[in-house]
């Protein structure tokens, strides 16, 4: 009974320390208390925006696109620029074609301020500006023409699959990858020796229209390691001579004949017997089909004169060009020419494009390849075309670049190290 007591006691004295010192609030008076501001009248204008601004927007110009759908995703809702659009000769010139970049500055109310498009006409190193800008309350369009500018970047990648999966994994453009099979083609077969495992690093130019890139230029050096062997090349231009790609120790790559007049093509009938596609007969084929789509870029394979460019019969359009040594090619069933007669061309340069000109059954180039007017096979004469060695002059400014390429191509190779790790 005692400890019964001590108990109640104990929670009597628990519950008296934690009870409420103060009184409830809902019990406590409530009172009102209204006075008077004084607050000065604000004036209309204050409530207006006085800050403009300026709205900067870029985007593509599409193949299905007009001056209202562009200016509509642009953010531009401006009457009269539609109509200035539609109307100005230099203007139109935006519609004329795809993959122009266009870059708009508007006000706050949608009213075009200045337009800039830029766009490449062509292959060289040179791209067209057009500007639309507003000048004394009225639009005005001029056409200017600039060089571009080319900066370095690397890259890298391991053979999985194909070249193109692994080009396509590392982000490279496709004019990149096809240049890097391209260097190699002479000492690796990409259709029969490429391996899971091989890797590559390559540098590469991209050239920029005012800061923005519009493609990629040359692969300046190169590394690839196909089966455990290493093959390596950088490009070197010396004065007063056409650049070539070398490997680090001065050995050219650069051969007297390219292995083919197309960059990447597939071979659809070769030199010899065979029976003719057109006639069914079985007779001679003196020289090398390349499958390719009507205008595909077609190359020189060798420094040379042209000595026929025109209409051949059954060839249809045709380009001759005479090399050293009584040495000639003949290129076929073109689309176009884009050589005169008497003109001199490097190994490399456009002189035409495929196309199914005269008796053919489809987009080909028929190429041959003639030594003292006696026709030769051109694959066997591409594989044994001799290199040209580098210039002794040279040497001192070959060995310096061929030091920068190299720390380059070192750190592409990082690249992909750190990125797999």
């Amino acid at each position: 009974m005692g400890a019964i007591g001590l108990l109640l006691l104990g929670t009597g004295v628990t519950a008296f320390g934690i009870a409420p010192l103060a009184p409830d609030a809902a019990k406590l008076p409530v009172s009102q208390v209204i006075e008077a501001l004084a607050v000065e009248p604000l004036a209309v204008d204050s409530l207006a925006v006085t800050a403009s601004f300026t709205l900067f927007r870029s985007d593509t110009v599409r193949r299905d696109d007009t001056a209202q759908s562009l200016m509509q995703r642009l953010g531009v809702n401006d009457a009269t620029a539609l109509d200035f659009l539609r109307a100005d000769p230099t203007a139109r010139q935006l519609f004329s074609g795809i993959n122009k970049i266009v870059s708009v500055e508007a006000s706050d109310r949608g009213e075009l301020l200045r337009l800039t498009a830029r766009w490449l006409p062509d292959e060289s190193r040179q791209f067209n500006r057009l500007v639309i800008e507003r000048q004394a309350l009225e639009l005005r369009s001029r056409l200017e023409t600039g060089e571009m500018t080319a900066s370095s970047r690397l890259a890298s990648g391991t053979i999985r699959s194909s070249l193109f999966a692994a080009t396509d994994d590392a982000n490279l453009p496709d004019g990149v990858a096809v240049q890097l099979a391209e260097i190699f083609a002479s000492e690796i077969d990409f259709r029969r020796d490429l391996r899971q495992g091989d890797r590559f690093s390559v540098v590469y130019e991209t050239l920029e229209a005012d800061g923005e890139p519009m493609r990629a230029g040359r692969v300046l050096s190169a590394e690839f390691i196909n089966n455990g062997r290493e093959h390596e090349a950088f490009w070197f231009d010396g004065e007063g001579t056409n650049g070539a790609y070398y490997g680090f120790d001065g050995q050219s790559s650069r051969k007297s004949y390219l292995s083919s007049p197309l960059e990447f093509s597939r071979v659809s009938s070769g030199y010899g017997m065979r029976f003719h596609p057109v006639s069914g007969e079985r007779k001679a084929h003196l020289g090398v089909d390349y499958a390719a789509p009507t205008g595909t870029p077609v190359r020189a394979v060798g420094d040379g004169v042209v000595t026929f460019a025109g209409w051949q019969r059954g060839y249809g359009n045709v380009i001759e060009i005479q090399h050293k040594d009584r040495e000639s090619t003949l290129y076929a069933h073109l689309s176009r020419i884009d050589v005169s007669r008497g003109q001199r061309v490097d190994q490399g340069v456009r002189i035409g494009a495929v196309g199914s000109t005269g008796v053919s059954t489809g987009p080909h180039l028929h190429f041959e390849f003639k030594v003292n007017n006696q026709h030769q096979d051109p694959l066997a004469i591409a594989r044994q075309a001799e290199n040209i060695p580098l210039n002794p002059a040279l040497r001192a400014r070959f060995d310096e670049m061929a030091q920068l390429q190299r720390q380059q191509l070192d750190a592409a190779a990082t690249l992909q190290q750190a990125s797999a790790e």
